[in-house]
This record gives structure tokens, C-alpha cells and sequence, in this order.
């Protein structure tokens, strides 16, 4: 999924350098040259710039690679086939691209009044070119404004950006999207002790309640099982039930609002525990529940009592279901106590009396008797009498060292209780977790809330509770994917300046990137989609993305000046001319994301929020390349000039003066 995932989103970036290249040629083609000079001319002018923009996009992934953790496993085949398809185009734009022009490309004037397909063809491209040379007309007037505006429109972006940033905080953040497969999965728990018929009268009622649910496809029930592999102990009480839904495109709801009235149809059935879980097939290598608080400590009572309580508080959070405690009431067992004073008067000691119940209960090998090669146990043990109760139990004889016997209810005392399913340490420490699922919020804001809450709370003293789960792979995550984006726009920064011979101009594409975050952003806050890791990677492929349409128009302004134009002129010059491959390159890249964005299919919503801020945060980036990025160019070639000045000024004072006297 991920590979294929590559593909698409390089789908229409793949052909962008062929448009840059195709484009420029043509512009030559028109001009009168040849189709060979028009081709070796066209692809001479435009080929640094279209390198620079390729290797600013591969070099925004090269991070990802070296990266670990999840994010790593995850994306990291996205990243390597999306880098070598971009390789792969950049060859072809310079090669394959110029070649083909030369045998294909015809300029022939479009004639007026030609019929049939070729004339529909006509009348097409001289109405797009009627309506684009508008655009370009329009386009002209509003650089021409912002050159001569420049803190209107630099006021404009920076309260546009703000206002975006601030939108973060709304749409909140979650680890992974959730992934709707169509499977559930119910696990049905009775009190400990219960029998197998009592697991399948209860798995009978969980199936008549889904009956009355018009999405539920199958049903395969598993009674007397925890579901998959189930180590020792009796599960005659554990029960699972697995649903497929029918078809995303054949269901008005999605798995995550019938998970939530399965909940409700299935919560006022007496005697069980129900628990339902989604099926995500994102989910791996992370936490088993979004909101995991484990509490450490040392005396389980107190675990438990904790443990009661912070499951009251963050069942009172919006959005929580299902609020679990990993301490259980335990299975039910029988307590021996010794009393030691009245044992030592009979001359026993504990490991005595422990060693005389367990022969009378369990028995003790005796001997192993040897039959035809095989060895086969002689086991001694008591009566089963001395088994059947605990009145039974306290008779139990114990031989003491006189030659007597006593009863077991003279050395000790015999009680039922409950000992723990499982004991649990982390470093060391003992530990219980309190879990939830959420519904209708995102993984960040819950989490928030329940931290909230739980500031309040005082814990005795040698008890902590730390919130782990999704959560603390968010944090994780979004901590090394941010590292990855300051690597990525060092990385591009260093191309920038190798490609324009200065560390001045590269500032000037590299401003234009919070325009496109910004885009990113207001693209999640209207689609009301959480911040997540795929949303992340989003804005780091950003990163390349949206500097290459600034690479091409800053480089084309570089060589327009160098011809001898001034820099309003070459601005105003250079503007239109690359505006139309601008336009093109950037539509492409969003139409091919788009089916991506719109998340088509089952399991299509992992990737859809990344498409969604490229889509978003592409759009304004492209505004910002077309009126933003000339404006910070003249703003850093004021600052230069000013340089220039103070340092000329500066070897006029400093130069030694020399008098001559006739």
C-alpha cells in the first residue's frame, strides 16, 4: 500500500519537468528557431532549474530513510519509490522529452473555419487561448500592484498565515487515520468459574442484537476462546465474535458509528463484559488502545483502587467508550494460611504443612515404573473426599514428627479468595492500565482532557500513572517528523545555493514554503481532518514540492536580468511567460492527488490527509510563487544593494589619500 501510495503522489509530479522542458521548447518553436535549435535552446535554458526542482523534491524524502521508528517502517518504501520515480522523470525531461520534439512537435497556425475533428480541435484551443490570455492580462495587473505594494501584500501573508496557524489547534491530531475495512471484532468475557453453555447463551443473545443492523454481512462466532492464540487456563468463560460489514459503497454508515450502536445494543446485557474493537490495518507496531495510562505501584489493592478511580475520570471525558482496567477480579482460589505459633507446638513447619496439602490435593510422584521401554508416573495422593469442600479441605491430615496426625484446620486457617490473572511489571514496578477508545474526537484533544482532569487527582505517595498508548507514538512521531522537515529544508537550501551560486537568493524560495504550511493547514481545518503522521509527511513533501515552481520563475528573472533587463522589468517579463507551465505543472500535481484526497475505496482514508494538505497547500504556494516570491526578491536584492553600498562607502573612507606636490 505504501509503494503503490508513492506512485500516486508522484503521479502528477512525474510530469511536471516534461511540461517545464515541452513548454519552453515550444516558446522557442514559435519564436522561429528550428525544431533542433528550438529543442536543444529550450532544454539548455530551463535545465538547471528543472534539476534543482527535481533534487529539491527527492531531497525532502532522502531524511525519511535514515530515520527509525514507526515512521520509518511505515513510509519508507513511499519514500524511496517516490524519489526514484522523480529521478526517473528528470532523465526523460532532458533526454527522451527534447528528442521527441524534434520528430514530433508541429507549429502549425490554427486556421478559422475548418470543419470536422480538426476544426473542433480549433475552435478548443483558440478559445483556451482567448481565456488564458485574459488570465495572463489579470495576472499582470495584480504583480504589477504587489511590486509597487510591497508591505500591503507582505501584511496580507503574514495575517493570513497566522490566522492558519491558529487553525492547528482546532482540527486537533491523531496518530494514524482510522482505516474503515468494514471488520469488528466483539470479545464477550463472563465472570471467572462460568461454563461453556453460559458463553454460548450469551453469544446466542449478542447475535439476535446484530440481527436488527442492515450493514452486518457475516458473522463467525468462537465460544470458549479468547480468539487467537489462548495459553493455559480456562477460557470457557472468553468469547469472540467476528463481523464483516458489506461494502463501504453499499452502507450509509461508517464501521466506527456501528461499532457505537453495537455498544448500546449490547451494554444491558447482565453478567458479561463486551468489548468492541475496530479492525485497522494501519495499527501496527503501536499501542492496542488510543488512550493507555498505566499506573505503577507496588501493593495491588491500591493498584486497583487507583485504578477504579482514574477509569471513573477519564470515563467522564466527551468522547471516550468502553473505559477498561487491566486489574480484574481474578479467579477465585482457596487460601491456606499457616499459623505458625500452633504449628511450631506441633513441630511443623510451613514448608511441612504446604508439602502435606499439596500430596493430599495434587498427589506426589512416588516412583516411575518402567513397561516395554517406557517410563509411566506412580502418583500418591489423598483422598478426593478432602477435594470437595472446604469443610472436606480442613480435615485434611497432616503427619507431625511425634508419628501423629492433625487436621489441617489445627495448623492453619482456610479461606476462599481471588489471586490476580496476571501480574504485570515495568521496570520492575508493578503496573495496571486503564485503556479507552474514543469516539468523534481526535486522539490529541481526548488526551488533553483526560491530563486535564487527572492534574487534579492526588496520588499516595510511590504510586505515578503515565499516558502512554497512541499518544506517546504521536508525540514520538511528530517529534522525528519534525526533525525530518528541518532536514529537509536544510537540504533544500544547500541545493538552492549551489544551483544560483548565493546564499541570499535561496531565502527567497525557501519564504515562500510558510505560505504552502499554511495552505496545508486551512486544507485540514475545512475538510475537518485531524494533524496525523500521514498529514505530517504531507508537508514535507511540501517541502520540494512547492519550491519548484519558485525555482523556475526566480531562475528564468536571473537570466532576464542578466541580458541587461532591469528588475521590475524582468519581474513584470518573466511573470507571464513562466505563468502557463506554472499553471499546468501545478494543476497536474492536484489532479492527480485528487482521487487520493477524496479517499475512494476501503482503507483509502490512511493516505487521504496527506493528499489533502499537498492539494491545499500547493494551491497557495502557486499564489505565493506568482505575487509573494517576486516581492521577496526585490525585498532581498534591496537588502544586497544596500551591502553594496555601505561596503563601497566603507573603502572610500578607509582608502589611503596620497597628495602630490609640485
Amino acid at each position: 500500500m505504501m509503494t503503490l501510495g508513492g506512485l500516486t503522489i508522484a503521479m502528477g509530479r512525474l510530469v511536471d519537468d516534461n511540461i517545464v522542458a515541452l513548454e519552453n521548447i515550444q516558446r522557442h518553436r514559435k519564436e522561429g528557431y528550428s525544431k533542433f535549435d528550438a529543442a536543444v535552446k529550450g532544454v539548455s535554458e530551463i535545465g538547471l532549474a528543472i534539476v534543482a526542482s527535481t533534487l529539491t523534491t527527492v531531497a525532502v524524502f532522502l531524511p525519511i530513510v535514515f530515520v527509525q521508528g514507526v515512521v520509518a517502517t511505515i513510509f519508507r518504501e513511499l519514500a524511496l519509490t517516490f524519489a526514484v520515480s522523480l529521478l526517473a522523470s528528470l532523465v526523460v525531461s532532458l533526454t527522451l522529452v527534447p528528442t521527441l520534439s524534434v520528430k514530433l512537435m508541429k507549429t502549425e497556425v490554427v486556421r478559422e473555419g475548418r470543419t470536422g475533428v480538426k476544426g473542433i480541435f480549433d475552435r478548443f484551443a483558440n478559445g483556451f487561448d482567448k481565456s488564458f490570455t485574459r488570465v495572463e492580462e489579470v495576472y499582470k495587473r495584480f504583480l504589477h500592484y504587489a511590486l509597487y505594494h510591497r508591505k500591503t501584500v507582505m501584511a496580507i501573508a503574514t495575517v493570513f498565515f497566522i490566522v492558519s496557524s491558529v487553525s492547528v489547534v482546532k482540527i486537533g491530531a491523531e496518530f494514524m487515520p482510522t482505516s474503515d475495512v468494514g471488520q469488528l471484532t466483539i470479545s464477550a468475557k463472563l465472570p471467572e468459574g462460568a461454563k461453556l453453555q453460559d458463553s454460548e447463551a450469551t453469544v446466542t443473545k449478542i447475535e439476535e442484537k446484530l440481527e436488527g443492523i442492515p450493514e452486518v454481512e457475516t458473522v463467525f462466532s468462537q465460544i470458549g476462546s479468547r480468539g487467537g492464540f489462548s495459553l493455559g487456563g480456562n477460557t470457557a468463560n472468553s468469547s469472540s465474535i467476528s463481523i464483516q460489514l458489506l461494502d463501504l459503497n453499499d452502507r450509509k454508515r461508517s464501521v466506527e458509528q456501528v461499532a457505537d450502536e453495537i455498544r448500546t445494543l449490547t451494554k444491558d446485557i447482565p453478567g458479561v463484559e463486551i468489548q468492541v474493537s475496530v479492525t485497522d490495518t494501519m495499527q501496527m507496531g503501536g499501542a492496542g488502545s488510543p488512550i493507555d495510562i498505566a499506573i505503577k505501584g507496588e501493593e495491588l489493592d491500591k493498584l486497583k483502587a487507583i485504578g477504579m478511580e482514574i477509569q471513573s475520570i477519564v470515563a467522564s471525558v466527551e468522547g471516550t467508550r468502553e473505559v477498561r482496567s487491566s486489574m480484574t477480579e481474578g479467579v477465585p482460589e482457596v487460601v491456606v494460611t499457616v499459623d505458625r505459633p500452633n504449628a511450631a507446638q506441633f513441630g511443623l513447619s510451613a514448608a511441612q504443612i504446604s508439602q502435606a496439602v499439596r500430596g493430599t490435593i495434587t498427589g506426589t510422584t512416588a516412583t516411575r515404573y518402567r513397561y516395554e521401554g517406557t517410563e509411566i508416573d506412580v502418583v500418591l495422593s489423598g483422598d478426593e473426599t478432602f477435594k470437595t469442600s472446604l469443610e472436606n479441605l480442613a480435615q485434611t491430615p497432616i503427619p507431625t514428627p511425634s508419628g501423629i496426625t492433625v487436621p489441617l484446620s489445627q495448623v492453619a486457617e482456610i479461606e476462599l479468595g481471588r489471586g490476580p490473572v496476571m501480574i504485570e511489571r515495568t521496570s520492575q514496578t508493578r503496573v495496571i492500565h486503564v485503556t479507552s477508545q474514543i469516539m468523534e474526537r481526535d486522539l490529541l484533544s481526548v488526551t488533553t482532557d483526560i491530563k486535564t482532569k487527572l492534574n487534579g487527582y492526588q496520588l499516595p505517595d510511590g504510586y505515578t500513572y503515565e499516558v502512554v498508548g497512541e499518544n506517546e507514538e504521536l508525540m514520538e512521531s511528530f517529534a522525528d517528523l519534525g526533525m525530518v522537515l528541518i532536514l529537509a529544508i536544510l537540504l533544500v537550501y544547500m541545493i538552492l545555493a549551489a544551483q544560483f551560486e548565493s546564499l541570499l537568493h535561496p531565502f527567497t524560495i525557501i519564504l515562500s514554503l510558510p505560505m504552502g504550511f499554511a495552505g496545508g493547514m486551512v486544507g485540514l481545518f475545512v475538510t475537518q481532518t485531524p494533524l496525523s503522521v500521514p498529514a505530517f509527511i504531507g508537508l514535507i513533501l511540501l517541502v520540494g514540492v512547492a519550491v519548484s515552481n519558485a525555482i523556475v520563475l526566480v531562475d528564468y528573472i536571473i537570466k532576464r536580468r542578466e541580458r541587461g533587463e532591469e528588475r521590475e522589468e524582468a519581474i513584470e517579463n518573466a511573470g507571464p511567460i513562466r505563468l502557463r507551465p506554472i499553471m499546468m505543472t501545478t494543476l497536474a500535481t492536484i489532479l492527480g492527488l485528487l482521487p487520493m484526497a477524496l479517499g475512494i475505496g476501503e482503507g483509502s482514508e490512511t493516505m487521504a490527509p496527506m493528499a489533502i494538505v499537498v492539494i491545499f497547500g500547493l494551491a497557495l504556494s502557486t499564489v505565493s510563487t506568482l505575487l509573494l516570491v517576486p516581492v521577496i526578491y526585490t525585498i532581498f536584492e534591496d537588502i544586497r544593494d544596500s551591502r553594496k553600498r555601505k561596503k563601497e562607502k566603507k573603502k572610500q573612507i578607509t582608502a589611503p589619500q596620497t597628495t602630490h606636490s609640485v
